[in-house]
């Protein structure tokens, strides 16, 4: 069992976890000749070698859905997907992606919790789908919130609503651009690597044990 401990003259009172990498990784036999687009598809920031594609406009996509969607039909039919539609609704469906081993124990702390995310749709589905939805206390997606990670303002938006000062939470995530920008706050910031589910056993486990 977790609790609050004290690591840098502060102790942890929240925990803020990154969705895509970190609790989970979009995997599926279907998707399995398309990997390296996958990780272009789903990188936190930037514009991955080869995708022909504004970069002002990709890296605005998770602030809406509409345009989230328009943006990957786009790259999709330029990779030559056979059915973009049907490849981008597999993107955004929760049976497509697979919680960590160890993910459920993670969020099982006895501190608030938050999922901070860059995203364009709802990913509280994808929780329900493997029945962990409750144990996530505020879902902080960018979509809902116009702000787009790194920006400060989102991870200060989780911490404002689990009433705690940034200084005092914990943030958990797979990109030191993107989940790195809640530094600037004051939050401490673990990296995670997001590597397949199968390889990557207890990666968080082992993050929450050093700090709380």
């Amino acid at each position: 069992m977790f609790g609050p401990r004290t690591v840098r003259s502060v102790t942890i009172r929240a925990v803020l976890f990154d969705f895509s990498g970190t609790l989970f990784r979009l995997e599926h036999d279907s998707l399995a000749a398309h990997a390296e687009l996958l990780r272009a598809l789903t990188a936190p920031v930037g514009l991955a070698d080869g995708l022909d594609i504004d970069p002002a406009q990709w890296e605005r996509r998770d602030l809406d859905p509409d345009a989230h969607r328009e943006m990957h039909l786009a790259v999709l039919a330029k990779a030559g997907a056979a059915d973009p539609a049907r490849f981008y609704d597999d993107l955004v469906s929760p049976p497509f992606w697979q919680a960590y081993p160890d993910t459920a124990q993670a969020l099982g702390t006895e501190l608030p919790t938050a999922v901070v995310s860059n995203t364009a749709w709802d990913i509280r589905t994808v929780f329900a789908r493997h029945g962990i939805e409750n144990r996530v206390d505020e879902y902080v997606l960018s979509y809902q919130e116009g702000f787009i990670k790194p920006d400060p303002k989102l991870f200060q938006i989780a911490c404002d609503r689990l009433g705690v000062d940034p200084s005092e939470a914990l943030m958990i995530g797979d990109s030191p651009e993107a989940d790195g920008g809640a530094a600037a706050i004051g939050c401490a910031v673990e990296i995670v690597q997001p590597h397949p589910t199968s390889s990557r056993p207890d990666a968080l486990l082992q993050v929450l044990r050093k700090h709380i």
